[in-house]
């Protein structure tokens, strides 16, 4: 990784011009990461793009996490990409482009690629798919700290990366070698959100901290970066995110939906803000031959 090759992370410094040509419509590119797996951080994903597009912005999705891609069912996509002459049209989801290795490959089949072939991959998300004109594009990553978060890094202008954790110091730990890649990669950290942080129980209303207190705003305090808040864990977002119905659509007047719909607004704050002041790998062309008509619902 970046710690371990110097000039693997100084090609991260490729010019401006470059990298606004594979996506010269986008506004603003938001990386979603998370140290480890397992905190939550594509459900947080898909919750934040959803209620970015319920404030009247264009927004887009792309599933980097080519080896688990759940995108397409969290995003309840019923048609899945067309093809456009040698490119492809984003399906829609809630209001959202998105674009996922899950439309291409079948459910139970595993994506078993090296490097190279990842890297391919997600440059060929940028340069073959059409965005048009974005005022925010997430990317949900693969957990950790690999080849897709370099790639991305070189390809694109990250406007920032958001880091999901859970409290427990085990999480934690990945978190802060997560922040420590991107600031060597020279993208900023737009938060830390702590996900499954409470538990209230419907029954007696009482509040637990399973996993517990605090974790993420001591991480984002020791890095010196916004803490964006705290998601509890809560039966109707696992529930909407099964369903394909984020939980800012099914329940948008729920608790865990306003504290979705606060977070968006923080970064939209944060955007706003920020604006005044190759390796041989699978072709998308291979995979545009499966795309003949609109694919049945994923």
């Amino acid at each position: 990784m970046a710690e371990d090759n110097p000039q693997q992370a100084n090609q991260t410094t490729e010019s401006s011009a470059s990298k606004d040509n594979l996506i010269p419509g986008v506004k603003h590119v938001i990386a979603v990461s998370s140290g480890k797996g397992g905190v939550g951080k594509s459900t947080v994903t898909v919750n934040l793009s959803v209620a970015l597009a319920l404030t009247g912005a264009k927004v887009g999705l792309m599933d980097a996490d080519i080896y688990g891609p759940n995108i397409p069912t969290m995003m309840g996509v019923k048609e899945a990409p067309v093809k456009d002459e040698n490119k492809i049209i984003p399906a829609v989801g809630h209001g959202v482009q998105v674009m996922s290795m899950g439309f291409f490959v079948p459910e139970e089949t595993p994506v078993v690629w090296r490097g190279p072939m990842v890297h391919s991959a997600i440059q060929q998300f940028f340069r073959d798919v059409v965005w048009g004109e974005l005022d925010y594009l997430l990317i949900d990553l693969p957990p950790g700290t690999g080849d897709v978060q370099l790639t991305l890094a070189q390809l694109v202008p990250l406007t920032g990366a958001i880091t999901v954790t859970t409290p427990q110091e085990v999480a934690l730990q990945d978190v802060r070698k997560g922040i420590v890649m991107f600031q060597k990669v020279n993208v900023p950290i737009l938060g830390v959100l702590e996900n499954m942080s409470f538990y209230v129980c419907g029954h007696c209303g009482e509040r637990s901290e399973i996993f517990s207190h605090g974790g993420g705003e001591r991480a984002a305090a020791k890095f010196k970066v916004p803490f964006l808040g705290r998601i509890p864990l809560d039966p109707a977002i696992r529930e909407g995110g099964d369903a394909g119905t984020p939980i800012v659509v099914a329940d948008p007047s729920s608790p865990q939906a306003e504290t979705f719909k606060q977070i968006a607004k923080s970064l939209v704050e944060q955007m706003t803000q920020s604006s005044d002041g190759q390796g041989d790998g699978p072709s998308l062309s291979s995979l545009l031959q499966k795309i003949k008509k609109p694919l049945a619902g994923s």
